[in-house]
């Protein structure tokens, strides 16, 4: 199944909902729940220091999927998204050669 690093940035109103523990969980189960209904599974997920905030790593059953996941997320209003499409090294050799 195709691989996906998604780095993350809060908007301004993403870091004034962070103060609500409730809501973040509420929001952490909404987003679990729409990725579960594309076939997208979560890796990992990272709170990072940096130029992003967080990094997230998903596997999803198409570009396409993972297109409308990162549209919904980033539809929300709290964050903004930079996807990238990963290839493992078995894949990249085929690529290459």
């Amino acid at each position: 199944m195709p691989k996906y690093v998604v780095l993350v940035n809060f908007t301004d109103e993403g870091i004034r909902r962070q103060q609500d523990s409730a809501g973040s969980a509420a929001r952490t189960k909404e987003r679990d729940a729409r990725a579960k209904e594309l076939g997208i599974t979560q890796e990992a997920f990272y709170l990072t220091m940096g130029p992003y905030d967080r990094v997230a790593i998903y596997d999803a059953p198409s570009d396409e999927a993972m297109a409308k996941f990162a549209l919904w997320v980033g539809g929300r209003g709290s964050v903004r998204t930079l996807t990238m499409r990963a290839f493992t090294e078995a894949e990249s050799a085929d690529i290459l050669g």
